[in-house]
């Protein structure tokens, strides 16, 4: 069996500041055909999937672009149109396959393009024709389009939030897509719109026994994929929305009815448990303070500020309140500003200089601090640890201290995953009063074990958590919680 396999992801805030271009992609992960390292990248599971088994079959693996990037605003015509049309150029060279199997988000919006993974789809189809299998893995953050679902054979979302699944995802589709290929399996589908946006976070009740409820229903009674779409709010596309897909076997299900019936069921026990999903967020202030009556570590998340929801990540609102209180015994990280960090290369360890850091992209960014900043440590091309133990690349970085608050700078935007963001550096976050983290989920599998509680702070920033305040203007209506659910 020939089988090709490629990726292309990232994930968009249509109100974010600043365009994503291909210099973008290269920071986070950007391997031309054939160039695919000898380890999981974050949406090479298929392609890592494939690696596995491959060799034992008798495959042969062509592998195409693997590109990724960290979420951001609105890709550019020209970066999306030169890695579509790269991607497709090593397809049509890796002709004939018998199988296409792609890494992808399912939320890029790039300009003139609402659905990018629904267009990618679709080229690839008119390359392959109808007979050979198209399958997919998205993130569970997708915009979730009629010419995706159409195009493709099947699409498999990641199942946990934080998205610690995502080899196991790409072990099932290549799984599926076999059985697709080798005509052991033909398919039935239904989608169906909550007409909802909902955070579903799948390490707090009750998301995480309908998850565990929803992956018990797949191999039973002719189901064989489930995937619960959350949906991404930042991005203003018709697409967007909380929704469920289901795959049922066309040997039991030839109609589709089964598929059907329960991707309403799942989509109306969604509707019914949204007023259990809402978190509360306290203010800065409040957060400090609740933070501080309690024993042990705690970490203070800031979600508005997420370089995984698209934010710059460099606001500087909670650390200013920090320094303004007096609060030492702090660490807060990582903050994107590569000319602070330039300087405190040049500076050196050990040096002490008036520093301005953060507060640079826009309004939503804060004001910068200006203070008098210690360079702690310095290290060249950091990588953290990230999602499934995959590299998320922090460039050049430097610890800099300031009133007993130590922050770790960076030159690559990144949203907080792994505590080594911090002991890479020298600073042990278990023996800081307050740690402070720009992520919105995905922080929780490294910081959990380590903190004796977490709070999520409502500050400003571009990952808006209250979704009235953004500007829509492409979306469909209605859609909870902007707009009551009509009556069922």
């Amino acid at each position: 069996m020939r089988v090709f396999s490629a990726a292309l992801a990232t994930e968009t805030n249509t109100f974010a500041p600043m365009p994503t271009g291909i210099a973008t992609f290269h920071e986070r992960a950007f391997y031309p055909a054939g160039q695919h390292p000898d380890k999981m990248q974050m949406h090479g599971g298929p392609l890592w999937a494939a690696r596995q088994v491959g060799p034992s079959r008798g495959w042969t693996l062509i592998e195409g672009l693997v590109a990724a990037a960290v979420p951001n605003g609105i890709v550019t015509r020209a970066a999306f149109e030169t890695m579509r049309d790269q991607i497709l150029a090593d397809l049509r060279a890796a002709l004939p396959v018998d199988m296409v199997l792609l890494g992808l988000h399912g939320a890029m919006i790039a300009d003139g393009y609402d659905d990018c993974e629904g267009e990618l789809i679709t080229r690839v189809r008119e390359i392959v024709g109808p007979d050979v299998v198209i399958g997919g893995t998205l993130d569970p953050h997708c915009h979730m389009s009629a010419a995706m679902v159409e195009g493709a054979d099947l699409l498999i979302c990641w199942k946990e939030y934080p998205h610690t699944d995502i080899l196991e995802r790409g072990q099932e589709l290549v799984a599926r897509c076999t059985d697709l290929a080798e005509k052991r399996l033909k398919l039935r589908h239904a989608l169906v719109d909550s007409n909802m946006i909902i955070t579903l976070h799948t390490t707090r009740e009750p998301v995480r026994s309908f998850v565990d409820r929803v992956s018990a229903l797949e191999g039973k009674d002719g189901i064989v994929s489930v995937s619960i779409v959350h949906g991404f709010a930042w991005g203003d596309t018709p697409d967007m929305g909380t929704k469920v897909l289901v795959y049922s076997d066309a040997a039991v299900d030839p109609d589709g009815a089964r598929a059907k019936a329960l991707a309403q069921q799942l989509a109306d026990e969604l509707i019914a448990m949204r007023g259990e999903l809402t978190e509360a967020t306290p203010g800065i202030d409040e957060a400090i303070d609740q933070a501080l009556s309690i024993d042990g570590t705690v970490v203070l998340g800031d979600a508005s500020d997420n370089p995984g929801g698209g934010a710059p990540g460099d606001s500087t609102y909670i650390l200013r309140r920090l320094l303004e209180r007096g609060i030492g015994n702090a660490c807060l990280g990582p903050l994107w500003d590569p000319i602070a960090v330039r300087i405190a290369f040049d500076a050196g360890v050990g040096a002490k200089l008036p520093l301005r850091i953060g507060g640079k992209i826009g309004l939503l960014s804060g004001d910068p601090i200006d203070a008098v900043w210690e360079v702690k440590a310095l290290k060249e091309n950091m990588v953290m640890t990230g999602l499934a133990g995959t590299p998320a690349k922090l460039g050049d970085s430097a610890l800099i201290e300031s009133g007993g608050v130590e922050v770790v700078i960076t030159s690559f935007r990144c949203q907080t995953f792994g505590v080594d963001v911090f002991t890479q550096l020298g600073c042990d976050p278990r023996a800081r009063k307050l740690v402070g983290v720009k992520s919105a989920q995905h922080f929780r599998a490294a910081f959990a074990p380590i903190a004796k509680q977490i709070i999520m702070v409502e500050a400003p920033g571009v990952v808006a958590r209250d979704l009235t305040l953004l500007r829509y203007k492409k979306i469909q209506r209605p859609k909870w919680p902007l707009d009551e659910l009509p009556e069922a």
